[in-house]
């Protein structure tokens, strides 16, 4: 029994290394991709020099993957340290003080920062009215508006994101009234299983 606790904490913890690693990537990583498709260069995951196939007798599917995943999870893992948070930091301070990039790079820290809090808030996840009446679609509300939009319509809004199925990379920002939201407690990975499913997953798989 103990044995299994302890193969149970230990895959906790790398699954909590790549889930850092991924939010502390998305948005330096976001922020380049757009960068370089803006002046018409493309990238790739891992440089062509580097690339173990390039130097192997044959070609391993998958090999890239794989080394992606280590890497994120090695990051995740280094930034949850002293000397990692320092870089961080430093990297963080370096892509604010950049013009233009750090609009790209301060909204998509923002929406991560929202999307990475609401794993731990089971109130995020919402059933809204949409597109139309009498049809419902799964959300995640990501803060209350208070900017423009609410002091014009004179109601308190929420900001929701709908996601598109299967990719829930993409979607919509919509603005519902409170009244209109209804709160689900649902988790975020659950609903994200759902989501990505097309709907075929329920909260016991």
């Amino acid at each position: 029994m103990t044995e299994n606790k302890k193969k149970r904490s230990f895959t906790l913890i790398l699954r909590n290394y790549f889930i850092t690693g991924v939010v502390v990537l998305i948005p330096i990583a976001f922020t380049l991709y757009l960068t370089k498709f803006f002046i018409g260069i493309s990238s790739k995951i891992i440089p062509e020099n580097i690339n173990p196939n390039n130097y192997l007798p044959f070609a391993i599917p998958g090999l890239e993957i794989l080394i992606s995943v280590i890497i994120i999870t090695i990051v995740g893992g280094l930034s949850l340290s002293f000397l990692g948070k320092k870089i961080l930091k430093l990297v963080d301070d370096l892509f604010k003080k950049i013009p233009f990039l750090r609009t790209i790079y301060s909204a998509i820290l923002q929406m991560t920062e929202s999307f990475s809090n609401s794993k731990n808030d089971k109130k995020s996840v919402v059933l809204i009215e949409y597109p139309r009446k009498g049809v419902w679609a799964v959300g995640f509300a990501t803060k209350e508006n208070k900017g423009e939009m609410a002091e014009k319509t004179k109601q308190k809004l929420i900001n929701v994101f709908v996601p598109t199925t299967p990719n829930p990379t993409s979607g919509f920002l919509l603005m519902f009234p409170l009244s209109e939201v209804i709160y689900l407690d649902m988790s975020f990975e659950e609903a994200s299983k759902f989501i990505v499913s097309a709907g075929t997953s329920t909260k016991s798989d």
